[in-house]
């Protein structure tokens, strides 16, 4: 048999409040990974496709909740 098992396989979060995420898809036949490709992204604070992403109320997205919550305000760019 022959799946396909898709999960996020990093989650890194920078001093500046932005998320680094890996999502891995295995392919798996009889239990044995065949193959393996990577998608990643960057979500800014308060990046409106995180839910998309980490999905409501999982894991991954109330850790990304929490970082945000508490993350410092942007320091505006100073006017030339």
């Amino acid at each position: 048999m022959i799946e396909e098992i898709i999960y996020i396989s990093a989650f890194n979060v920078n001093p500046d409040g932005t998320i680094g995420i890996r999502q891995t898809t295995d392919v798996v036949k009889d239990g044995v990974v065949i193959a393996s490709s990577y998608w990643r992204t960057v979500l800014a604070v308060n990046d409106p496709s995180a839910d998309t992403i980490l999905g409501v109320d999982t894991f991954y997205g109330n850790i990304a909740a929490y970082t945000w919550s508490i993350a410092p305000e942007p320091v505006a760019e100073p006017a030339e």
